[in-house]
């Protein structure tokens, strides 16, 4: 079993001032809760709290391995309303999970662009631009789910006034294209350059072999930032193979119902079922499994910072790679006994029967040696 490294609570209290840092203090002053999970059942009905300075509701959603390299909340839009207009210095990529609206950025030179999203678009923040987001409908509320490097920027400054206030135009990051969020973008490999993804539940994948069972993939690069975030997509009655990185990863169901295994090496794993609209957030090099027991394909998109890509000298990450060679991915015939017993018998009380034999035979025709 693994070790928890508790100690005692009189060498815990010498640490205890060092967990509070300026981003938190700034939390809080915000006036609004900081959810310390690795599991959201639902965001579109998470409990929100009245947001002054931004004008509409919110909250925070951090797990303890995430908050010094990037950060989530939830936000919702009153029908027929607005938030109030901001700029920052950290980047932020954005997933509407509910209603429609628009959104509109602008520089310090007067370039401004305005462009409509509804349930399901992605995009990114231009870096210290202004912007403002509009619920688009009278009658229902718009909601958003965001992510952010702000943690480690309001931590290494101290200075909220800076963050928020200094007036600079990156213009590398947005110089007032007219095109900035249209529906497009370049295609390298697995990565994306793109600004705004109208429809991610929809967006096209590419074939992803080496994450098991026929899975699709897609990674992107948004507004030019640091921060990444990725969809992948696997079939009916089939699972992914089990995988570790760093923290920080908000994994986020965007079709499909089943659930997640997640646990710290040497440890017996927990269940998290899942539903469109749950979050995930695996912790710092904890192993994690995803398992899709419903009647369409399973979904998701991962909103992340690069520190959680740890990868080989070829610029692979290592949870792509197998353990026998010493990435961070377990091949399916290395994994645990309760893996395939358990989907076996989710799949049953759903009439459903797995489909991974082809994925078991693929796999073990070009598996390497175990390490001696």
């Amino acid at each position: 079993m693994a070790k928890n490294a508790l100690v005692s609570d009189d060498l815990a209290q010498k640490f205890a001032t060092e967990k509070d840092t300026p981003y938190l203090r700034w939390v809080r002053d915000e006036g609004l809760d900081i959810i310390s999970a690795h599991y959201i059942r639902n965001l579109r009905t998470v409990e929100l709290k009245p947001w002054a300075r931004r004008g509409g509701k919110g909250v925070y959603i951090n797990h303890e391995a995430s908050r010094t390299s990037n950060d989530c909340y939830v936000c919702e839009i009153a029908p027929g309303k607005k938030l109030e207009p901001q700029r920052q210095l950290f980047e932020e990529m954005v997933l509407v999970i509910g209603g429609r609206g628009s959104t509109t950025v602008w520089n310090d030179k007067g370039d401004r662009i305005t462009f409509e999203w509804k349930d399901g678009a992605l995009f990114a923040i231009p870096l210290n631009c202004w912007h403002q987001h509009f619920n688009g409908s009278g009658a229902e509320p718009a909601r958003f789910v965001a992510v952010t490097n702000a943690p480690p920027v309001i931590n290494l400054y101290e200075d909220i006034h800076f963050v928020f206030n200094t007036a600079h135009d990156f213009k590398e990051r947005f110089s007032g294209e007219p095109d900035y969020f249209a529906a497009k973008g370049e295609q390298q490999g697995f990565l994306l350059t793109t600004n705004l993804v109208p429809d991610a539940p929809n967006i096209p994948l590419i074939s992803a072999k080496e994450r098991g069972a026929g899975g699709g993939h897609i990674r992107f690069n948004m507004a030019k930032g640091s921060m990444n975030s990725h969809i992948s997509q696997f079939p009916i009655g089939t699972y992914k193979k089990g995988h570790a990185h760093g923290p920080g990863a908000h994994v986020i169901i965007l079709g499909g119902q089943g659930y997640s295994l997640m646990w710290p090496e040497g440890d017996e794993p927990k269940r998290y079922d899942w539903e469109i609209g749950t979050m995930i957030v695996p912790p710092n090099m904890w192993y994690h499994q995803h398992f899709n027991t419903g009647t369409t394909p399973s979904r998701y998109l991962a909103f992340k910072h690069e520190v959680v890509s740890i990868r080989n000298a070829q610029g692979v990450p290592k949870a792509w790679i197998s353990k026998r060679v010493g990435g961070d991915q377990i091949d399916y015939a290395d994994e645990m006994p309760l893996v395939r017993s358990m989907f076996s018998q989710e799949l049953e009380k759903a009439g459903l029967a797995p489909k991974m034999d082809e994925a078991y035979k693929t796999e073990l025709e070009t598996l390497p040696p175990k390490a001696a």
